[in-house]
């Protein structure tokens, strides 16, 4: 090794520049905070709201600033004296309410909610795809915002904790939702859900064996209720089996056998979602028709079209029609049946990452270091990143790694 004593000044500087240097890392600027803003839910029947104020709470503390719209709340019985208190601004004007670094939402934005988002807005909210067009995808990406949506985004275990979260909600409530409508105070036939001893149980068809379905059957088999599982996956079957921890008639999806089993069926659930934004139809109107009298149908489905042919969207204050002497329960959003909870579940999973993107310094340090949270992410900086609504509504998508690496 060379005498450092007889090396120059410039010799010297030379080889420090070829030693290995630490990696710069971005960090929060002291003082910095993210600026959070919740709108009142203004879509028919979604009486959820995104953050709870316990949630308010916990991001005020760590140094953030939560605006909340007054009234945002009521439905879900959070008042805006509880957001008060929590440490949240409460805010008369959407417009300023609009300002914000973070607009939090359960239901995608409404086309006046929209034109009031500016450039380099994070977005995080429900898409809905099965009801959007590309007009409006491409409003979207005009206001050149970047857009997290509830169904797409992954925790780091490759699960939709959202949609889980909410999935388990929704089959929880289905056969509470059965039960109140095999009542003969509501019109149904006089049965009570599950049996008593020396009467045959209720029978429940459930159809698609995914977390919907799950919650369903657990809560049938809790009430003492025959069920028999029907998906088109061997696969979900047999997980749904392993789950539940008790032998239960599952079968694949064959319309014959499907018939038969609706024929004899008291209660009959739709859970068979699709990733691509439409549920498939895989009971026919004659199947219907073929139904006990006054038995009863739950769509859960519906949000994305149903899976019975007969199914019609209904609303919380008109829940039911009747069609060949069956009843039909099709209201979208069923979690919004019990908001409170459906909020508390919803604020449990969003806080966390709003943390986290607080911590990171931006959406796109966040993204970058956490790379399951990508596939929650539809519109990076105002382009298209999700492969199946790009396919969809015939939108050129760009891959959302190679955007990152870019602005990284």
């Amino acid at each position: 090794m060379e005498d450092v004593s007889k090396l120059g000044f410039s010799e010297l500087a030379r080889q420090a520049s070829l030693q290995p240097k630490e990696a710069l890392l971005e960090i929060k600027k002291p003082g910095q905070t993210l600026f959070i803003a919740v709108p009142k839910e203004t879509t028919l029947q979604e009486h959820r709201v995104a953050l709870t104020p316990s949630s308010v709470n916990l991001l005020v503390n760590t140094g953030n600033e939560v605006w909340i719209e007054n009234g945002a709340g009521s439905e879900a019985h959070f008042s805006d004296k509880d957001y008060s208190e929590a440490g949240a601004k409460i805010c008369y004007s959407k417009e300023d309410l609009f300002k914000a670094d973070i607009i939090v939402k359960v239901e995608p934005p409404t086309d006046e909610e929209i034109k009031m988002l500016k450039p380099q807005q994070l977005l995080i909210s429900a898409i809905q795809l099965s009801n959007k067009s590309e007009k409006y995808i491409r409003s979207l990406m005009d206001k050149k915002i970047t857009a997290i949506a509830f169904e797409y985004l992954k925790s780091s275990d490759e699960i939709y904790p959202i949609v889980r979260s909410m999935a388990e909600i929704s089959g929880t409530s289905a056969i509470a939702v059965a039960a109140e409508y095999l009542c003969s105070t509501r019109g149904g036939k006089g049965e009570m859900l599950g049996g008593v001893t020396g009467i045959p149980p209720t029978e429940i068809v459930v159809i698609g064996a995914g977390t919907v379905g799950e919650y369903a059957t657990r809560a049938a088999l809790g009430v003492g209720a025959t069920v028999k599982v029907f998906d088109n996956s061997l696969e979900k079957l047999r997980m749904l089996q392993n789950n539940l921890g008790v032998k239960i008639n599952t079968s694949l999806l064959n319309p014959k056998i499907l018939s038969k089993a609706l024929t004899t069926a008291d209660v009959a659930i739709g859970s068979l979602w699709s990733e691509e934004g439409r549920s498939p139809t895989v009971v026919t109107e004659e199947m219907v028709s073929k139904m006990k009298p006054r038995s009863v149908i739950v769509d859960i489905c519906i949000d994305q079209g149903g899976c019975f042919e007969t199914s019609e969207i209904t609303t919380h204050d008109k829940p039911i029609f009747i069609k060949h002497d069956v009843i039909h329960y099709c209201v979208p959003n069923i979690s919004s049946r019990v908001s409170r909870t459906a909020s508390y579940a919803l604020s449990n999973i969003l806080t966390p990452i709003i943390s986290d993107i607080a911590e990171a310094g931006s959406i796109t340090n966040y993204i970058w270091e956490h790379a399951a949270a990508r596939n929650g992410v539809y519109i990076y900086k105002g382009n298209l990143t999700n492969k199946h609504i790009g396919k969809r509504l015939n939108i050129y998508h760009k891959d959302i790694d190679l955007l990152i690496a870019a602005h990284a």
